[in-house]
């Protein structure tokens, strides 16, 4: 345990006065951006990927790492990112996260080997978990209550226009090769991205001083975490590639008591009084972990999304331009399902994520006919209509589900139970591209020149039916889930 000594709470606080803060607006556009940064680039990495290999080298693991490197940093140091804001003061926080990002998007886009790419991807992460926690709580600071519904509802609509948009930016950003940077630009773009936002984040968001006396940093558990997540997720995008050595079924198998040893961990640090990472209260409440298990499962049947962008410009040969256009239905869906969802979900509560997961599955599923029948032959207008369906799906489950998993959460536990839910969320993503993202990788690897098409045709329909599975996984244990949700929760 280490604990860390904090300036003394403040008796007054800008938050008490925000009205004074006359460029409040122009301050909230800095915690936008910083988080429409983080989905940016995520969302450009599956466009990049077949391009980033073809100049830089490496395995098709190595672009599985590209991704999961930076889900896995991202999901372990959530636990502690918002923590880090009261310690050192959201401003600061968020100020040491954006310019973090911008350093390691520019170390990104310098790399000259796979290796490289993903270490920085992996820092990237790392400076993510510590600026995306702070969003809300400044959201807080800069608004009183009657603007802060206002303010809160921009988050939707704006992520989501940056969901359609991302994949459409990033492929012609590729295409239009800036200045002979190819692929690099997707990550060099971040800088001045990054020196807007520190610039109007240093001068107008205020400073809020640290809001507790003393936090205890949990660096052993956040070890034991590290070490479980990685045992997990290690051997499974490595192993098919090395033909599943001994080594990586012992780290499979050891994975589980670590991750079992660091909830022990939590609890021990609970009953003697220190601050815990997790909430270990929450590890009891079935409602709340069926939630975090249906995030696990959900979020990494998205992965199949990213196998369908790459069996676009893998086994077709689709410029990654043609490609984001081709996937835009599905975006665009995700974009018209959370705004029925957000509409809808005080209504109708639980039934919305069952509704949108049976859409997904019809769509995947439309999907997969659609390729049986046509093969390689496939056109972008061929899969619109599938995609479109299940875009509308995922939106539909992806808006209500924080407040539906969080509706049975004691008030006092909520962030504890956000951090925690976060933190499983990208764990899922990560997940996903190792298990889902293998399958395809497997069979594309195994395939020379003149067969890669039509292995990575078989690898997009066996992982299509691998991601139906894990929705219908999903759709069962949503029974398990509160039946209505939590109502107003800012998360």
């Amino acid at each position: 345990m280490t604990a860390v000594a904090v300036l003394p709470q403040p008796a007054t606080t800008v938050a008490e006065a925000p009205r004074r803060l006359r460029k409040r607006w122009l301050a909230f556009s800095a915690v936008m951006t910083a988080a429409v940064m983080d989905l940016l680039d995520s969302t450009v990495m599956n466009v990049a990927a077949p391009a980033i290999r073809g100049d830089l080298g490496g395995s098709y693991a190595s672009l599985q790492w590209m991704a999961a490197g930076y889900t896995m940093a991202l999901a372990v140091l959530l636990l502690v990112g918002g923590r880090l804001g009261d310690l050192v003061g959201r401003k600061r926080a968020l100020l040491i996260g954006v310019a973090g990002f911008t350093v390691t998007s520019l170390l990104c886009g310098l790399a000259v080997s796979p290796e490289m790419l993903i270490a920085s991807r992996v820092a990237q992460g790392a400076f993510a978990a510590v600026m995306l926690p702070q969003g809300f709580g400044l959201v807080r600071d800069l608004f009183e209550p009657d603007e802060r519904t206002k303010a809160f509802g921009f988050f939707g609509p704006i992520m989501g226009l940056a969901a359609v948009l991302g994949p459409i930016i990033g492929g012609t950003v590729l295409d239009a090769n800036l200045f002979g940077t190819g692929w690099r630009a997707i990550f060099l773009i971040n800088i001045p991205i990054g020196l807007f936002t520190f610039a109007i984040a240093a001068k107008h968001l205020p400073d809020t001083k640290p809001s507790a006396r003393k936090i205890s940093l949990d660096l052993p558990g956040l070890l034991i975490a590290s070490a479980g997540l990685v045992a997990l997720v290690y051997p499974l995008v490595q192993g098919h590639e090395l033909g599943w050595p001994l080594w990586s079924k012992l780290m499979l198998a050891a994975s589980l008591p670590v991750l079992a040893g660091f909830g022990l961990h939590q609890s021990r640090r609970s009953r003697n009084g220190a601050t815990s990472l997790i909430e270990p209260r929450l590890l009891k409440s079935r409602p709340y972990l069926s939630g975090v298990f249906f995030a696990v499962v959900f979020f990494g049947a998205m992965a199949g999304t990213f196998v369908l962008g790459m069996f676009l410009q893998v086994g077709l040969g689709y410029s990654p331009i043609r490609a984001s256009l081709a996937m835009a239905p599905w975006a665009l869906g995700a974009l018209i399902g959370s705004a029925v969802s957000g509409m809808t979900m005080q209504k109708y509560g639980r039934r919305l994520l069952h509704i949108g997961l049976a859409l997904m599955a019809v769509g995947l599923l439309g999907t997969y006919a659609v390729l049986a029948l046509t093969g390689l032959s496939v056109g972008s207008w061929d899969i619109a209509v599938p995609t479109l369906f299940g875009g509308i799906g995922m939106g539909m489950v992806f808006v209500p589900l924080f407040d539906i998993i969080l509706s049975g959460v004691r008030d006092d536990e909520v962030g504890s139970a956000t951090g925690m839910l976060g933190s499983f969320e990208q764990v899922g993503i990560a997940l996903g591209i190792a298990v889902i993202g293998t399958i395809f990788m497997g069979k594309v690897s195994a395939a020379d020149a003149a067969t890669r098409a039509v292995a990575a045709l078989d690898g997009t329909q066996t992982a299509l039916l691998a991601t139906i599975a894990g929705l219908i996984l999903a759709f069962t244990v949503g029974f398990l889930l509160p039946k209505s949700s939590r109502g107003g929760i800012e998360h």
